[in-house]
């Protein structure tokens, strides 16, 4: 496939996660599924093999591989098991980079560093039962009381809310919605038993229930009435890491497609033989291709501090919609062998269909589009 010119850096840490993905986690992976949890060691390896911070500037512990080594390393995670690739994108690429885009340097110091280094889970706490896509009407509430923040309200759908240590969280002030960051350790702070989901069931996802949760005054990210914005900046970032994981996954299912029909004999000859199903792996790599391309093109332009909240909204909704096609496409192939708990092909079948829900749903992605390219006659 396409290698967009990655530096020999990139390269390493490319074959670095394949090789943890591939002996370590993809041996696992059905089990992750079945058990609705990723195992500590697995997360502790993450830690130590700097995936948690990758994308985190060295001065704060991390990789300093930027967004382009973020979306090599979630590219591979995502080959291997989908729900990792979630605990991943929640710790890091919205949980922990909400901080680093708006905290001061003494948040960045106390809080971005360990959270790079693995030491502590991060997660991001917007969503609400009235505050889905419609994430500005945030109900929770945080009334300054002295020198400190009192948080009061309900979250829901929070990936990594019941594993979290730092959790960014956007409540409502007087001027508006604002950041925060808090301890999940702080008294009122709960959260609730995981949901029990279709796909992704190794990520841990619950409802947080804040109940006069008292923070520093410091720990505010940014200023208040601005946590929006930040919210909005954090998720451009997050739908490309989405897009690594849905294109790792279609990477995956277009190699099983291809071995199993060069394998399965029908009428006297290997599948692959049959233009439908040689149609159907046409439309599969066209499509990874241009997942990888408008992917790694976005990442670069990020890292280039371009503005990039069309494009990303973009990878988002092609990525996701194309995993969908893809997955799809690699059942029918395999038969009743895709349909079988037996092959890794079903588990992705499920894992896939969440991307076009979180980290804002493809209607939205729709919406946003469509507003840019009104705005401008056009997407350049």
């Amino acid at each position: 496939m396409f290698e967009f010119g990655f530096t020999e850096e990139q390269n390493m840490l490319r074959d670095m996660v394949r090789d943890f993905a591939e002996n370590e986690l993809k041996p696992i992976a059905h089990k992750i599924d079945e058990n609705e949890k990723i195992p500590d060691d697995i997360i502790k390896k993450l830690g130590e093999l700097g995936l948690l911070g990758a994308a985190v500037p060295e001065q704060y512990g991390g990789g300093g591989f930027g967004e382009v080594g973020y979306c090599i390393m979630q590219e591979e995670i995502g080959r291997a098991c989908l729900s990792t690739a979630t605990f991943i994108g929640a710790h890091q690429s919205i949980g922990t980079n909400a901080i680093l885009i708006g905290g001061t340097e003494e948040l960045k110091q106390k809080y971005v560093v360990p959270l790079a280094k693995g030491e502590k889970i991060g997660a991001f706490c917007l969503t609400e039962v009235q505050a889905g896509s419609d994430s500005f009407n945030v109900k929770t509430t945080a009334e300054l009381d002295g020198n400190e923040w009192v948080i009061n309200g309900d979250k829901m759908w929070i990936t990594n809310g019941g594993l979290a240590d730092i959790i960014s969280v956007f409540a409502r002030t007087p001027k508006g919605v604002t950041a925060f960051v808090v301890e999940t350790s702080l008294p009122g702070f709960s959260a609730g038993p995981p949901e029990k989901k279709m796909g992704i069931r190794g990520s841990t996802t619950n409802a947080i229930t804040f109940d006069n949760v008292r923070i520093p005054k410091e720990n505010m990210i940014g200023t208040e009435g601005r946590g929006f914005l930040i919210a909005m900046k954090t998720l451009d970032a997050g739908r490309l890491g989405l897009g690594a994981a849905c294109l790792g996954a279609a990477k995956e299912m277009v190699e099983m497609s291809v071995k199993y029909a060069k394998e399965r004999v029908q009428f006297d000859h290997p599948i692959s033989h049959f233009q439908a199903i040689q149609f159907m792996l046409a439309e599969m790599a066209t499509m990874v291709y241009t997942m990888e391309s408008m992917l790694y093109r976005t990442a670069v332009d990020y890292d280039h501090k371009k503005n990039i909240s069309l494009h990303s909204s973009m990878v988002k909704l092609y990525c996701s919609e194309s995993l969908d096609k893809i997955v799809d496409y690699a059942v029918q192939i395999h038969g009743g062998m895709g349909y079988s708990r037996e092959f890794p092909i079903e588990r992705f079948y499920r894992d896939s269909r969440i991307n076009k829900i979180f980290e804002g749903t493809n209607e939205i992605q729709k919406g946003i589009i469509a507003r840019d390219i009104l705005k401008h006659k056009g997407v350049m």
